[in-house]
């Protein structure tokens, strides 16, 4: 898919899903994010970037993290996904947070503004992940560091039959490299290339607990990344789809309905 077509479409597709997103996601990526901040370290008065912030789920974190002595700066290409940042902020009154809409890879910022620059979880829908890594290098100061987390191999990770199920019934691959950034070293070696340095890369396996079908479906029908896709599906093919992928995690339920499905991540830093 050509990357400027791909990006229109995981703006439309993460507008359609952010209403739902913390409600199928919350509680599962928790681990993944908790690792992203040990290993990004913010201290009281630092100046953050983050690409890609989603709900603002990490967003909250950070500006707890940097005081109202520092600043954050959270982006994202859906402006739903902005406007749900800005407002769960402010709720807990942190006035220091900004949102604005910007694609991963081309963060409109002066160069060199930055203490740090962070994506969780949002490498994978970027046509070319290595361009979003030169972005928040560019975005940093010397010394500054560079954090992204993003999912594992496909094969660690228990619920990837979703994306060849809904491909099957649209057009086109909904995110046709999702993985690619997963694969070991991958990763580490966009950030080599983008001329970061320290470069360290964790792997951490997780189990991702949903309480029921209709809690799993939501995260990943209408809560992720295939929500523009499924849009269009008529109930029929909606229940198909719904009733294909159970049965492809099947085996990931326990006697009591809930789903313990096995995930991957994988968080890679380096400083400039």
């Amino acid at each position: 898919m050509e990357a400027k077509l791909q990006n229109r479409v995981q703006r439309y597709g993460w507008d359609a899903a952010a209403k739902f997103y913390e409600e199928g996601w919350r509680a599962q990526l928790m681990p993944a994010q908790r690792t992203l901040l040990e290993v990004v370290a913010l201290v009281a008065g630092e100046k953050v970037i983050e690409a890609a912030c989603g709900s603002g789920l990490v967003t909250k974190e950070m500006a707890h993290a940097v005081g109202p002595s520092g600043e954050v700066l959270a982006t994202d290409l859906s402006q739903n996904m902005t406007d749900l940042t800005r407002a769960n902020c402010a709720d807990d009154g942190l006035s220091w947070v900004t949102t604005a809409r910007m694609n991963a890879d081309d963060l409109a910022v002066a160069e060199g503004r930055f203490d740090a620059a962070v994506c969780a979880l949002g490498l994978m829908y970027v046509p070319e992940p290595f361009a979003a890594v030169q972005s928040m290098r560019r975005a940093v100061r010397p010394g500054g560091r560079v954090v992204a987390t993003v999912w594992g191999e496909r094969r660690n990770c228990g619920w990837a039959e979703i994306f060849p199920i809904v491909d099957a019934r649209v057009q086109s691959e909904v995110c046709p490299l999702f993985y690619a950034c997963g694969v070991p070293g991958a990763l580490a070696h966009d950030f080599a290339r983008a001329g970061l340095t320290g470069i360290a890369e964790h792997r951490q396996k997780e189990v991702l607990e949903f309480a029921s079908d209709r809690a799993l479906l939501t995260a990943m029908l209408v809560g992720g990344p295939v929500a523009l896709a499924v849009k269009r599906f008529t109930p029929q093919i909606m229940a198909e789809v719904e009733q294909e992928f159970l049965h492809s995690v099947r085996d990931h339920r326990s006697s009591d309905g809930r789903y313990l499905i096995p995930g991957e991540f994988v968080t890679v830093r380096g400083r400039r």
